[in-house]
């Protein structure tokens, strides 16, 4: 039976095993519970700051930490880190500050807290900031993994991880994740999934499907959006010849308008994207705003065969 896990865990695990390093500090927002990161707090309370419901203040102290010498890792949800995009944008991109910032229940998944609280966005924003690293991991093996190698990135980044638990994916394949390097869960010929966080699983599920219509096709996790694995695409892109990209995110900025700067820069293919479809989402459980945003595994068999029905 598959394991199940959410991601934000895999964060949580990560802060109580770098606390071996006296550098590392931890900022709140008054969501330490719903971020995972209490457990740092509780083990080590006098490296761990309390901002209280000021997220613009909490990334100016972990600007000036950073500044100190110090490797602060700050959290809140992810709709909130938005509050304080100027203070990310000038207090810790700008002087590049390896400020590590992680926006957990982010995307329409998170499901019954409302279109408010469900962050469509985050990565888009965060990707148009220079310096700043940009990851959405699938499961809380691989949270944990790019969590553990923060402290050596000396730059700044933005993390998104889930409140609700999924499918995971890479227990015992640890050493597979890199940032900056996308992972290929499956390989195939005809075309190429390229997907992060919730949508992984899904596009796997997805590859099933379409391997039953004689449609072999190879998935990704892009769990870094930002430097993107371009290399790999490159390959995928000559061994495919049509992707499609998988995202719980708005289709605008994400993961999939990632990919096709890059593919229209460079040589042009079929390519579709699954993702949400310039709207605001609403308050329904977790798989039923998947279905609803048309996000989930047929949705993105469909896409695929279209962008296969493209190629020349």
């Amino acid at each position: 039976m598959t394991r199940m896990a959410a991601t934000r865990d895999g964060y949580g695990d990560a802060l109580l095993e770098l606390a071996n390093n006296e550098k590392v500090v931890v900022l709140e927002a008054d969501l330490g519970k719903s971020t995972k990161s209490l457990h740092f707090r509780k083990a080590h309370p006098d490296r761990t700051v309390s901002c209280g419901i000021g997220e613009q203040n909490m990334l100016l102290v972990s600007a000036g930490l950073a500044a100190s010498g110090y490797i602060p890792f700050a959290s809140t949800f992810a709709i909130f880190t938005e509050r304080a995009f100027e203070q990310m944008r000038n207090g810790v991109a700008r002087p590049n500050l390896a400020v590590h910032l992680c926006g957990s229940h982010g995307g329409t998944h998170t499901g019954t807290d409302g279109s408010s609280a469900q962050s469509i966005e985050d990565l888009a924003i965060y990707r148009t900031l220079p310096n700043v690293v940009v990851m959405h991991p699938c499961d809380d093996v691989s949270t944990k993994a790019l969590t553990m190698q923060l402290p050596e990135l000396g730059k700044p980044s933005y993390m998104r991880t889930a409140r609700n638990k999924t499918p995971v994916l890479y227990d015992g394949k640890e050493n597979e994740i890199k940032i900056g390097k996308g992972v290929e869960l499956r390989e195939g010929t005809d075309v190429a999934i390229i997907a992060c966080g919730v949508l992984v699983h899904e596009s796997m599920e997805a590859a099933k499907s379409l391997a039953e219509h004689g449609i072999n096709a190879s998935v990704v996790d892009m769990h870094t959006l930002k430097p993107l694995d371009v290399d790999l695409i490159n390959r995928l892109s000559e061994k495919c010849g049509a992707i499609v990209t998988a995202e719980d995110h708005s289709v605008i900025g994400g993961l999939g308008g990632a990919v096709a700067e890059h593919i229209v820069a460079t040589k042009p293919i079929p390519m579709e994207s699954i993702g949400v479809k310039d709207r605001f989402g609403e308050s329904a459980g977790a798989d039923e705003m998947l279905e609803m945003m048309g996000l989930k595994s047929h949705h993105i068999v469909e896409a695929a065969k279209r962008a296969v029905a493209r190629k020349d």
